[in-house]
């Protein structure tokens, strides 16, 4: 679903504040890593059940991301479409489906919210469906310049370590 994340962003700061939950600015993806357990925001995507536990647990302290999605994003990605071969109609597609996400720009694209309990990371994370096409490109690119990296041998032809 394509969520307005901007929105919610201010919401869950808010709600936040009113719990008196102490509120740890994070980087986003700052929790890769680290051992997580990730919200099932697909069935629960209800925010205030994730904190409720976060509370229930005894949770003091919240971590907060959010990222914004930026120009230079979909700029990286078309420069490394590039760099790969794909056939005139992949490569054009891709291009098409990236130009289409510019309306983006500027918008939030990710909220993390998480706390520790049992030297465990709680997960609750959010990403509108334009993203999940935007990481699912990303994905494809970098897999085919591993491919073709590999097509041009910059292997290490099977020699290894007996150490």
């Amino acid at each position: 679903m394509d969520l307005d994340l901007d929105t919610l962003k201010r919401e869950i700061l808010e709600y936040l504040e009113s719990r008196e939950f102490a509120v740890f600015r994070s980087s986003p993806g700052a929790l890769e890593g680290n051992q997580m357990i990730l919200w099932d925001t697909e069935h629960y995507p209800d925010y205030q059940m994730f904190l409720d536990a976060a509370t229930k647990a005894g949770a003091k302290l919240v971590l907060f991301a959010s990222r914004a999605f930026e120009a230079a994003d979909i700029d990286d990605l078309l420069e490394q479409l590039d760099d790969v071969e794909f056939d005139s109609d992949d490569e054009r597609d891709y291009q098409t489906r990236l130009r289409k996400l510019r309306a983006y720009e500027g918008t939030t694209c990710s909220i993390e919210l998480a706390f520790n309990h049992d030297a465990l990371l709680y997960v609750y994370e959010l990403q509108p469906d334009w993203y999940e096409e935007f990481l699912s490109i990303e994905d494809d690119i970098a897999a085919s310049i591993t491919d073709d990296e590999l097509d041009e041998g910059n292997s290490l032809g099977g020699y290894f370590s007996k150490n």
